[in-house]
């Protein structure tokens, strides 16, 4: 190989291997993307006038695109001419920061990792918790220029500032050590605040609380950590990190919503706000009733997101065991059970939802049963396969030298062992649930029309595609959104998860 072509090699690989340098790409092509969505909004083609808001908008996401798509340019030169991000480069990513005004949270998040030259994974949840917090209280306070507010909403929205200051504080706190720092025991009294804390729905909270507590535990000990080595090969992930951002964001604010929104808004008729189209007090318009469809899409995702999970749960749970239990007996009973499972797995999933809600009605019971029993067999052959191969590792042998029982065997050591498939298909198939409960409700077979659901919404909004185009593109923008999420994260996972990682 020539030398200018082994030193072209090394450029690419220094760009590569750059956290900063993908996130900041990713960073500037994302907010261009968005600008360009908004330049084919902000004109109103019926009235002949621009749209004030969406303008002023585009400006700012234009402005904050142009400084990101510079910065990029310099951390790449910093990269290829040094071998190293400049301090100067880094100390211009606090500009970027302020783009958090525009809820722009590619740019705000690629600018924090920016700031930072080594950072833990502690200081990453410390980040994407601060920012979750942020968007549920900046997407809660619009709820101040409605005509009324949940009685609840000012105490609510006083203890989510509070906790946003205790974040921002932590998030100061943790910046101060890297991933070969040692914390000093006081730490565990803020850990327990953020678990605490994680009540209002910021998982991110939970995950650096029991962070913190994991890592001082195995201070001064020489051992390899499943928990670390898995969130140091997701964190660069932007895209699964972003993923994982929105599916907690959603979870936050559907919790919140119990406090900071007026349900009525969102079920209750309100005939002098007919097809309104959106503005300060209905951030994305009326529907056909009146009702707030910004509100109504809020409280969809939490049917979205519990019907999602739990018809994942589910079968994960009874195909797992079946699974489990399959391929580690064998014969007689891995035939018995495959082949019932067979005669389940013949019949088309959607298919057996759609008879069973007929049968027995549709809500939102049933509605999970419906999606669970379907799904039953494919996460028991996942298992089935992973079991058997884990089955021929050495420590089952050594499990039954010792005397170990059949049942411990299969639940202490080989289930643990094969849950990575389990996981890796349960999180891509969290989307599919999502889009089968829209899919059977746009259809009337899903949940009951009167709940704000997300294809409840996209059904009603449908009829209105040529006057009032909005309401149905924001609930099939949201169902989009949260399923894109689940297979970023999914595929992310899956690359962390790759036994071929863990060998390189």
């Amino acid at each position: 190989m020539t030398k200018s072509g082994s030193l072209s090699q090394e450029i690419r690989f220094r760009l590569k291997s750059s956290q900063e340098y993908s996130q900041a790409s990713f960073a500037w092509v994302t907010s261009l993307l968005l600008s360009v969505l908004l330049l084919f909004n902000i004109y109103d083609w019926s009235l002949q006038v621009f749209k004030p808001f969406l303008l002023t908008a585009l400006v700012i996401y234009l402005f904050f695109t142009v400084v990101q798509s510079l910065l990029t340019l310099l951390i790449r030169r910093d990269l290829i001419r040094q071998g190293a991000i400049s301090v100067l480069t880094r100390r211009l990513a606090w500009v970027q920061l302020l783009a958090i005004v525009s809820g722009n949270i590619f740019i705000v998040t690629a600018a924090f990792h920016l700031i930072k030259k080594t950072k833990s994974i502690e200081y990453t949840f410390a980040v994407y918790m601060l920012l979750t917090q942020l968007f549920v209280i900046g997407v809660s306070a619009l709820n101040m220029f409605k005509p009324y507010v949940a009685d609840t909403f000012l105490p609510a929205m006083a203890v989510l500032v509070f906790i946003l200051v205790i974040d921002l504080v932590v998030l100061f706190i943790v910046s101060r050590y890297t991933s070969g720092s040692i914390i000093p025991r006081w730490m565990l009294g803020v850990s327990t605040i953020l678990i605490l804390s994680s009540v209002t729905g910021n998982v991110f909270a939970l995950l650096l609380g029991i962070s913190i507590i994991g890592r001082i535990r195995r201070q001064g000990k020489q051992k390899s950590n499943f928990w670390n080595d898995l969130w140091e090969r997701l964190a660069p992930n932007v895209t699964a990190m972003s993923g994982l951002f929105f599916i907690i964001f959603l979870f936050s604010i559907s919790i919140c919503s119990f406090f900071t929104f007026d349900y009525s808004m969102a079920v209750e008729n309100n005939y002098s706000a007919l097809l309104q189209s959106p503005s300060l007090a209905y951030p994305l318009g009326t529907d056909d009733f009146g009702r707030c469809l910004f509100s109504r899409i809020v409280f969809g995702a939490r049917i979205s997101l519990i019907v999602g999970f739990m018809s994942t749960l589910i079968p994960v749970l009874i195909g797992g065991i079946l699974g489990a239990f399959s391929g580690f007996y064998g014969r007689h009973t891995d035939n018995i059970i495959m082949r019932l499972l067979d005669i389940l797995y013949a019949i088309p999933g959607i298919l057996l939802a759609i008879a069973i809600i007929a049968a027995f009605g549709a809500n939102t019971v049933n509605l999970i049963l419906a999606l669970s029993l379907g799904s039953i067999p494919t996460y028991a052959r996942t298992m089935r396969a992973s079991v058997l191969y884990v089955s021929t590792f050495e420590f089952v042998e050594a499990a039954r030298a010792l005397g170990y029982n059949n049942r411990s065997i299969i639940f202490k050591h080989i289930i643990p062992n094969s849950l990575a498939p389990m996981i890796i298909k349960s999180t891509l198939t969290i989307g599919g649930a999502v889009i089968a409960t829209s899919s059977l409700s746009y259809l009337g077979l899903g949940v009951e029309p009167h709940i704000p659901e997300w294809g409840n919404i996209l059904k009603l909004g449908s009829t209105y595609l040529e006057t009032h185009s909005y309401l149905a593109i924001y609930p099939g923008l949201a169902i989009i959104l949260l399923v894109l999420s689940f297979n970023f994260l999914g595929d992310g996972l899956r690359d962390a998860l790759d036994p071929k990682l863990e060998k390189a």
